[in-house]
């Protein structure tokens, strides 16, 4: 039985996932204790900062990239963080966006999750690297966190970027940006030119960080004329939203979008509906936006949770930052990034993070009413896509073809649609894959579940909460060292073609090649296709996506 400092791996799976983290023996937010003089300091625009090495790692955690955007910077572009002297400490995560704590995910995640305090002087981000002013030009790859557009933060510590930096290279940075209604609560209909731009705060926060890199990252051993952004989930909308903008266009040059891409955005009426909606939660009338800048953060928070599904928050098709046909890839991909090549995928039951997703067997009447209610589709609809997928998955039972029908739902058939319209471009290619390694926690029930490549992209499989989602065997090893020299090789070059895998080859219309991540990996032509297309003609009927 595998020690842990004296623990048996049992006993401390069981003390993690009951929130015993501190209990562990796991000091997740202070830094090692430096020699005098070892800590490593670089000169940024701003000022110096001062981190800590790690295992031949210079680190720097909280370093400003933007003002606080509380009182009147509340809901305008962030503005630049105010120049200091002397040597600002960087050695921990700084504050986590306004957000409510997320609820309703697999209890595996909830133990990553970062649970810093909450502040709207939030604008920091984190900095992993080998070397700094040592005139290197290393790759960037600046991660954009998950938890769609209402919560999360750089300082999950699965999104620890040591190993990519010591290992394969790169300069690993990760941000902090506004969330929910402080980044995306669409003003400009009730409070006029002042609020123009208040629906995209959040994303114009990724832009000024790609500016701090751009002017930064240098120093910190980087190439600012080699930035690859890429996220997970919410990170993946996130990245792709990116591409839509002017302001974002040409301060990066790869993509990486980990089931989450970003296809519609909020329209006006739709963001001006739930803008009035939240004040209405706050007591305010639609004329009394400026009152929104004087209350509590806290006050705001408060509000979001009786939102329920109204409060539905994300990037706004404003007409300035969005501009575009219905958002960043409807109906067609954006033209303004058409040259940034890209990666893009899922994983094989991403539904299992969800707590709702039924895990243990059900019989063939719940089966039906699950995809019937989860789908929105008739009885004939049910089962032909039943049929579609038993015929796919002979050896699944009806929880895990729930399961299935369910992700390709979510995501898979969504990345399908992305990576068809990037390719269309003709410009740049579009490189797909799908995870498909299971993970033997939860006795197997979870599959293939939504966050668990993050672990392996980050070649992270020995940090202090990843066992618990990707179990402890020696087998992910090799796994994760080719998807991890996949993704730094692909930020290096635009190419993600590395030993140990099949040549993979782009995405198109007409030769769909997924690479298939496994113990085996394996390049395959459009794998499922029936169901990807009764799922992406669904999407089209229901108004998910245009034609």
């Amino acid at each position: 039985m595998a020690k842990n400092n004296g623990m048996e791996e049992p006993d401390r799976r069981q003390l993690l996932l009951a929130g015993g983290m501190a209990a562990a023996g796991l000091a997740l937010g202070a830094p090692p204790a430096q020699a005098a003089g070892t800590a490593p300091i670089v000169n940024t625009s701003y000022g110096k900062v001062r981190g800590f090495m790690e295992d031949g790692v210079k680190i720097f955690k909280g370093i400003p990239y933007g003002a606080s955007t509380a009182g009147a910077n509340r809901f305008m572009p962030p503005q630049p963080p105010a120049p200091w002297s002397g040597v600002r400490d960087a050695t921990l995560f700084g504050n986590r966006a306004p957000q409510t704590d997320a609820t309703g995910f697999m209890e595996e995640e909830v133990v990553a999750l970062d649970r810093t305090a909450q502040s709207e002087d939030c604008l920091r981000l984190n900095i992993w690297t080998a070397g700094a002013d040592d005139g290197k030009k290393r790759p960037v790859m600046l991660w954009c966190h998950g938890g769609g557009f209402t919560g999360g933060s750089g300082g999950n510590v699965r999104y620890d970027g040591a190993m990519l930096a010591k290992k394969h290279g790169v300069v690993l940075v990760t941000v902090n940006h506004r969330l929910n209604a402080f980044g995306f609560l669409y003003l400009a209909k009730l409070g006029g030119e002042k609020y123009a731009d208040s629906g995209n705060v959040g994303m114009l926060d990724i832009v000024a960080a790609l500016n701090w890199v751009k002017d930064n990252i240098a120093a910190f051993g980087g190439d600012p004329g080699n930035v690859t952004i890429f996220g997970q989930s919410g990170g993946g909308s996130k990245v792709t939203t990116a591409m839509a903008m002017p302001q974002a266009v040409g301060r990066f040059h790869r993509v990486i979008a980990q089931s989450g891409v970003s296809l519609k955005a909020i329209t006006p009426d739709e963001g001006t509906e739930i803008a009035v909606r939240i004040m209405a939660q706050l007591g305010l009338q639609p004329n009394q936006v400026d009152q929104l800048q004087q209350m509590s953060f806290q006050k705001i928070v408060a509000a979001l949770g009786p939102m329920g599904p109204a409060g539905r928050f994300g990037p706004v098709l404003d007409g300035r930052n969005l501009a575009s046909g219905n958002g960043a890839f409807d109906p067609v991909a954006p033209s303004l990034s058409a040259n940034v090549p890209m990666i893009l995928g899922s994983t094989l039951t991403e539904i299992t993070f969800l707590n709702s997703t039924p895990l243990d067997p059900i019989d063939d009447a719940t089966l039906r009413a699950d995809v019937k209610r989860g789908l929105k589709v008739d009885d004939a609809e049910t089962e032909k896509l039943i049929a579609l997928y038993k015929k796919d998955f002979p050896a699944a039972d009806n929880v895990r073809l729930f399961q299935l029908i369910a992700t390709d739902n979510w995501l898979t058939a969504n990345v399908a649609l992305v990576a068809e319209r990037k390719a269309a471009l003709g410009a740049a290619p579009a490189y797909v894959y799908h995870f498909e390694k299971p993970t033997p926690v939860h006795g197997g029930k979870l599959g293939v579940p939504h966050t668990l490549e993050v672990s392996y992209v980050f070649d992270n499989l020995d940090g202090p909460t990843d066992d618990i989602i990707t179990g402890t065997g020696k087998d992910r090893y090799p796994l994760a060292d080719k998807m991890s020299r996949a993704w730094v090789n692909f930020a290096r070059t635009g190419d993600p073609n590395v030993s140990g895998l099949p040549n993979w080859r782009p995405y198109s219309a007409k030769d769909r090649a997924v690479m298939i991540f496994n113990d085996q990996c394996k390049l395959v032509v459009d794998p499922h296709s029936e169901a990807r297309q009764a799922i992406g003609a669904l999407h089209v009927r229901q108004g998910q996506t245009s034609a």
